[in-house]
């Protein structure tokens, strides 16, 4: 009986505990390749090779292997008779035992990088189910709790930077938009440049006007040139966050779309990357009720309704999506409700379907849609 026995070295053929042939790896790239294929219960080329030139001078002999998908693959290409069982297991055991003094040479440098490569690669595809979507949650968290930051930042600088500014140019607060208004002051500088200066680009023409208009009776006071420049560098701290966090949310846009698309046309972006990463993950946010998906992110709430016997909370971070903000007060309880049965469908089917569309989301919020139309004109609605 022959026995292949595969190591992160090379694949090495025996024969009655001798060794017969030993085909070393060249590099780690070849170790891998072979690796993968044989975690996968495929035949490699390198393997294949070692089979034509050894094994079919022998071809009546039987090759003991260690799994029996690659024992099959063996059988089918090469039409060599395999054997897999407990006491194939035994002796690979102890070839395993005795591989440095069976294979010249086993245990060097070079072999134990081999070997780590090789744990490397298993464990790899040991963990390919669950990985990606483990990267997928890990990163859908830092990316929103990034946002949350972003837009706390972005907020108090704006507010400073308005409050700063306002000593000079009290009057500009007529620009309500804080982009615009950083863009203004890196345009204009002081207020008695507002008459030379084009800011046609920034501002709808009736604003422009009524800007240069106030600059000419500004109640302000005036401030030095070290002003201006500390606070033209804090408007371009407000510029560059805001488009940081611009390109931020599309790239969260596209995770999600791409993880769970339903649910993201269901209930947005954040809500949907909040859902996931409080549940864990896609999967097990797939396996809660409704009912469940209702109230998540609102559990203090609902225990503290249960121990002192009150009302329990109708939604929790599901409050957050845009449907739910649409609706008028009455009736937040009942489209948060809906909401959560469409979005437990909708996780089902992004998690478990094979190929999923876009097409089951698009229809759901449709329907939630027509429903919050029928509220607002004093109908009942009609089932969905």
């Amino acid at each position: 009986m022959l026995v292949l026995f595969e190591s992160p070295s090379g694949y090495a053929i025996f024969k009655v505990m001798k060794l017969k042939h030993f085909k070393k790896f060249e590099d780690t790239t070849e170790a891998l390749a072979a690796t993968t294929a044989a975690v996968e219960g495929k035949l490699s080329k390198t393997l294949k090779k070692v089979l034509k030139k050894i094994v079919a001078k022998e071809a009546h002999e039987e090759l003991a292997v260690a799994d029996a998908k690659l024992g099959q693959a063996i059988k089918e290409k090469m039409n060599l008779t395999c054997v897999y069982s407990p006491a194939t297991q035994e002796l690979m055991r102890g070839i395993r035992a005795h591989i440095d003094s069976l294979i010249s040479g086993g245990f060097n440098y070079k072999w134990l990088c081999l070997l780590y490569c090789f744990h490397c690669t298993v464990l790899l595809h040991v963990t390919k189910c669950c990985l990606p979507e483990v990267l997928y949650v890990v990163g859908v968290e830092i990316i929103y709790s990034l946002l949350d930051d972003l837009d706390k930042e972005l907020n108090n600088y704006i507010m400073r930077c308005r409050e700063w500014y306002g000593w000079h140019f009290p009057e500009l607060k007529v620009v309500t938009d804080h982009i615009a208004f950083a863009k203004i002051i890196k345009k204009m500088g002081v207020r008695t440049n507002a008459a030379s200066c084009d800011m046609s680009e920034i501002l709808p023409e009736e604003i422009e006007k009524q800007v240069v208009d106030l600059a000419q009776v500004s109640m302000g006071t005036e401030i030095s040139e070290e002003d201006i420049i500390n606070i033209s560098y804090l408007a371009d701290q407000i510029i560059e966050i805001t488009e940081y966090r611009g390109q931020l949310y599309d790239y969260l846009k596209n995770r999600m779309t791409a993880m769970a698309p339903n649910l993201t046309l269901l209930v947005g972006e954040l809500v949907g990357a909040r859902l996931i990463s409080h549940a864990g993950s896609l999967l097990n946010l797939a396996k809660h009720p409704a009912s469940t998906v209702q109230i998540l992110g609102a559990e203090k709430a609902l225990f503290r309704a249960l121990k002192t016997r009150k009302d329990t909370p109708k939604y929790g971070l599901i409050y957050h999506a845009s449907l739910v903000g649409q609706c008028n007060p009455k009736n937040k309880g009942k489209i948060s409700r809906m909401l959560a049965a469409k979005c437990a469908l909708a996780v089902r089917y992004d998690a478990l379907a094979e190929e999923t569309s876009t097409e089951m989301g698009i229809e759901q919020r449709a329907k939630l849609e027509s429903r919050l139309r029928s509220w607002d004109e004093g109908g009942k609605g009609t089932k969905s």
